[in-house]
């Protein structure tokens, strides 16, 4: 619109941001990004990627990867420190921003570094605590893109040292020789097995009766054979009560008391149980916008809030608050906010944890099929049948088809084991386009992969109809 200083003002540089203001841009539309932080990204670069980047950092400089080949005391480092780790995760955040701002600038979409918040539904203030300076901007749309930030325990400060959450992982002084973890959702899960990769005595609460539950169920239990093969010990159904600071002959620790009279003592407590959107400073009142208890925002089928013109994506609307599915969220946005109509969304969401094993899931599970009456049978490979998995000298894992009894129509994938999260998009392209098992067996798969899973699979799943 003539009248504004931009189309489109994007509040975030995230995943969901930067998609969301890409697609304007292709659009012809003029497109700015406001960023609270010196650098562009948003949580997802200062926190979402420490835990995968931290994963893979951890796996090969303990050698673990290897140790099936090499003997269990193989090691690429000794004695690693938090600083080993970090080196790797400051340069992959310090170039992640850099492709992300350059991406950006390619783009021809405006980055201003400061906070910004509603003055009305087209007027946003502008706040730069860096230069002292405050100013306004207008736009004729607003895409909310602020993320989420880790909700802090209830009952306890959390001083980043001793009790802490994800979010404090940057500046985490050294390494815990003993942990408590507290919420096995999936930053949960992911920095349970990192820290015990290392070594580190982990103990893991959560008030489920399972892993995972909303996953397969032999895919959850045999996360949780391996994690109890690493050392961890899984404390489930339990409900923690209360979180203390205490000093005994060893030094400063942490306390965890449990509901059911148990407790954990510990060098450490990391509080993973949830997440809240970043809406506290958005002054959501001056457009008459209100977040839940959680900080989230409510939003219809094309992302847009209460309030015409305003749209919120990613982790700040709640589930599933990942990376690929915000910047989804971010382009249909994006597309809606200009009057393009909505294209057909494939739903069809592929769920990856980058655990160690990682697992990946799309589709179905055996008791979803199971409660809906579809006949469906199953075919398993497991990675030790591959040579690609041999070579790496790690072994771990299966892969699970789920096909239609009849139609033999793939319809579920779920992988545990190496490179789970890159094999689940062969699944999903199948499945997507109503493929059957039939594909897998037909189809060359080169060799060696680890993607030759999939004919294992597949043949073993006809064997059991009788087939060839």
């Amino acid at each position: 619109m003539p009248g504004y200083d931009y189309d489109l003002a994007i509040i975030g540089s995230g995943p969901a941001g930067q998609r969301t203001a890409i697609q304007a841009a292709e659009l012809g539309k003029r497109t700015v990004i406001l960023e609270k932080e010196p650098r562009v990204g948003g949580i997802n670069i200062y926190a979402g990627t420490v835990s995968k980047t931290m994963r893979d950092a951890v796996l090969y400089l303990t050698g673990y990867r290897e140790r099936n080949i090499y003997g269990q005391s193989y090691a690429v480092k000794q004695n690693i420190t938090m600083d080993d780790l970090m080196v790797r995760t400051r340069y992959v955040i310090q170039q992640q921003s850099d492709i992300l701002q350059s991406q950006l600038a390619t783009n021809r979409v405006e980055t201003i570094i400061g906070e910004g918040s509603f003055v009305d539904s087209h007027t946003l203030k502008v706040r730069s605590e860096e230069n002292r300076t405050e100013r306004t901007i207008t736009a004729d749309k607003v895409v909310i893109a602020v993320g989420s930030y880790s909700t802090e325990p209830p009952v306890v400060y959390a001083d980043g040292r001793l009790v802490f959450v994800s979010d404090h992982m940057l500046s985490l002084p050294k390494l815990p020789r003993t942990l408590t973890i507290v919420g096995a959702g999936a930053i949960g899960l992911e920095y349970t097995s990192t820290f015990a990769a290392l070594g580190i005595r982990v103990t893991l609460v959560d008030r489920n009766h399972r892993l995972l539950t909303f996953a397969d169920e032999e895919l959850a239990d045999t996360l949780a054979y391996h994690m109890r093969q690493t050392g961890v010990t899984l404390r489930l159904t339990e409900v923690v009560f209360d979180i203390d600071y205490m000093r005994d002959e060893v030094g400063d620790r942490v306390r965890v008391q449990l509901e059911s009279g148990k407790q954990i003592i510990s060098d450490a407590v990391m509080y993973c149980v949830g997440r809240t959107g970043c809406t506290a400073s958005l002054n959501l009142e001056a457009i008459g916008l209100e977040a839940d208890a959680r900080g989230r925002l409510s939003v219809d089928e094309n992302y847009q809030t209460s309030v015409e013109g305003v749209y919120a994506v990613g982790g700040v609307i709640g589930f599933p608050d990942l990376v690929s599915t915000s910047r989804m969220q971010g382009r249909l946005a994006a597309r809606h906010a200009f009057g393009i109509e909505r294209e057909d969304f494939q739903d069809l969401l592929p769920y990856t944890i980058k655990t160690i094993p990682e697992v990946a899931m799309v589709g179905k599970t055996e008791d979803q099929l199971n409660e809906e009456g579809v006949p469906f049978e199953v075919g398993k490979a497991r990675y030790r049948e591959t040579e690609s998995s041999l070579m790496r000298g790690d072994d771990v894992g299966f892969l699970k088809l789920l096909f239609h009894l009849k139609t033999r129509q793939i319809l579920g994938v779920h992988i545990v084991g190496e490179n789970a999260a890159e094999l689940i998009h062969i699944g999903q392209a199948v499945i997507a386009y109503d493929g059957t098992i039939d594909y897998f067996v037909e189809s060359v798969i080169g060799y060696p992969t680890l993607a030759e899973a999939y004919t294992t699979a597949a043949l073993d799943g006809i064997r059991r109809l009788g087939g060839y």
